[in-house]
């Protein structure tokens, strides 16, 4: 079945020619009042994301994500494996604030916040604009023979688009294995640390390729959120939409003439003049409707606005709207849908709040010494020999550690010293014995109670088997 001639669009992506080819976007350099809007956002969030690395609280880094070491800082508060759980709460926690967002605000995410479209648009293509010129000059350039204008542009271009590929990879790399070692990497100089060097250079080449030649088709190929907005937006989703009422009426769309009362004529405010299919990042014409190529970044609001204001027409045109409000005119509605949603993401939050207070500071874990049986004692004790880790998730030293059993009659020896202190964000791990008298056994297999004390101050309780001889059952 032949699809209809305003519905080919949708046979491809706007990045994809007839032939197959890559078709290069060359957007026209944007402007207007979202543009300067995104343009505070934009810098604000790039302020973070250079500086969080190298903010610390109480001595940690204010966002860490060292996969390898399993250590993690959110907002300067450590989280070690045993807190895995939290940490998978707090990103289910942010799918359902993005799924929430998305239903209601379509996809505003990409637009403001998505550090593709930030890096993109507000770092890579003003960089571009300023070497190469507006979407015109570009375009030419790329159609004109490799001389030596051509090659300085592109060659300052691509130089400039690897240092700054360089700085997000050090940036990145700071926030997997910490600020401070990073700083000692650069401080030592690369070939003390060669190994490091080599992913460094690798995740550089990735971001270059990103940035240099992949660009939107991030968006519209590999990034799976384009699609999800399909399942997701409904007629009643605030997004960057084109009113076709008012664009189109009776006549649809024609070229503006001076003096004409297109009203009058039943001819549609939009005057076809395709200044939000040039301005827009991914190629797309606003004007077919909601596309998985949009990545509502408003800029064919303000290109349309300020058309709008030069022909004395009302702005508007293309705006933040659902499609229920072009056809209808009908409000925004908080939707059973978003409520569900709402009730969904305060209960996992409310969840992790509580988790997040009531996590111990102090992790204990006491286990049996793999392969080994009870040792019978005098005066009829008995003996197991276990092996502990206590892991501190504060700042601070935890001192004067010692066991106590809590649960029965009995000793606890700590193999090679009594008390000890676990190191800030460290471990301390060794050997104990425990002897209970046999008289106080109920079988073969009991669960003790262990105590960890600070100070004299119970910080901590676990439990661990405890083997004994089968005729004291």
């Amino acid at each position: 079945m032949e699809t209809p001639a305003d519905e080919k669009f949708r046979d491809s992506i706007s990045t994809i020619n007839e032939e197959g080819k890559r078709a290069w976007v060359h957007p026209k350099k944007p402007s207007g009042k979202f543009y300067n809007y995104r343009i505070w956002v934009s810098y604000g969030l790039l302020l973070f994301f250079f500086a969080a690395p190298f903010i610390k609280i109480n001595g940690n880094q204010f966002l860490m994500f060292n996969v390898l070491e399993r250590r993690f800082n959110i907002f300067g508060a450590p989280f070690w494996p045993q807190d895995f759980h939290l940490f998978v709460i707090s990103m289910i926690i942010g799918v359902i604030f993005v799924t929430l967002f998305t239903v209601a605000f379509g996809r505003l995410f990409c637009g403001w916040v998505c550090p593709q479209t930030i890096f993109m648009e507000m770092v890579f293509r003003r960089i571009e604009y300023w070497i190469e010129g507006d979407r015109g000059k570009q375009k030419r350039l790329d159609k004109q023979p490799w001389n030596s204008e051509k090659i300085r542009k592109r060659g300052l271009k691509w130089s400039i688009f690897f240092i700054i590929s360089f700085l997000i990879a050090n940036t990145f790399l700071s926030y997997l294995i910490g600020s401070d070692q990073v700083i000692q990497y650069v401080t030592d100089g690369p070939l003390k640390h060669f190994s490091v060097l080599i992913p460094l250079l690798i995740f550089t080449t990735v971001f270059y390729f990103v940035f240099a030649w992949f660009r939107e088709q991030v968006c519209i190929i590999a990034c799976p959120y384009g699609r999800l907005q399909g399942v997701l937006l409904d007629s009643k989703s605030i997004v960057v939409a084109y009113d076709y009422k008012r664009g189109e009426r009776e006549s649809g769309r024609s070229k503006f003439r001076k003096n004409e009362d297109r009203t009058a004529l039943g001819k549609g405010d939009c005057i076809d003049c395709f200044q939000c299919v040039h301005v827009c990042p991914t190629g797309i014409d606003i004007r077919n409707g909601t596309q998985l190529e949009c990545v509502n970044c408003t800029a064919c609001i303000d290109e349309c606005d300020k058309i709008m204001e030069s022909i004395n027409l009302p702005k508007g045109l293309i705006r933040y709207a659902s499609e229920d409000n072009i056809a209808k005119k009908a409000k925004f509605k908080f939707t059973p849908r978003l409520i569900g949603y709402s009730a969904v993401l305060f209960i996992l939050m409310s969840v992790f709040m509580g988790m997040a207070l009531l996590r111990n500071d102090i992790e204990a874990n006491v286990l049996r010494l793999p392969g080994q049986l009870y040792e019978r004692k005098e005066n009829n004790m008995i003996s197991n020999v276990y092996t502990y880790k206590l892991v501190n998730k504060t700042s601070d030293p935890i001192e004067d550690i010692h066991f106590e059993l809590l649960s029965h009659k009995g000793k606890i020896e700590v193999v090679t010293h009594k008390n000890f202190t676990v190191p800030r964000q460290g471990l301390a791990e060794g050997t104990l014995f425990i002897e209970i008298n046999a008289s106080a056994l109920s079988g073969d297999k009991d669960k003790v109670k262990i105590g960890v004390f600070s100070n004299d101050k119970l910080i901590e309780t676990t439990k661990a088997a405890f083997l004994g001889p089968r005729s004291y059952k």
